[in-house]
C-alpha cells in the first residue's frame, strides 16, 4: 500500500482519499456521531432529573421534619 502512495502527488493522499472516505462513510459517520450526542443528552437530562428529585426530597424532607419539632 506504501508503494502505491509513494508515487502519488500530496494532493490524492492529503485531499482526495479523505473527501472519498466522507463520501462512502459519511453517513456512518453522521449517525454514529448523532447517536453519540443523543446519549450525552440522555445522560444529561438523567442527571438534571435526579439531581431535582434529591433537590425536592431533601426540602421536602427538611420542612416536615422542622415542622414536626413544633
Amino acid at each position: 500500500m506504501r508503494e502505491i502512495f509513494a508515487g502519488m502527488p500530496w494532493w490524492v493522499k492529503w485531499v482526495a482519499v479523505p473527501v472519498i472516505a466522507l463520501v462512502v462513510f459519511g453517513g456512518l459517520i453522521v449517525s454514529v456521531v448523532g447517536f453519540v450526542i443523543g446519549l450525552l443528552f440522555k445522560a444529561l437530562v438523567f442527571v438534571a432529573l435526579v439531581g431535582g428529585l434529591i433537590y425536592v426530597v431533601r426540602k421536602f424532607t427538611s420542612s416536615s421534619s422542622s415542622r414536626s419539632d413544633w
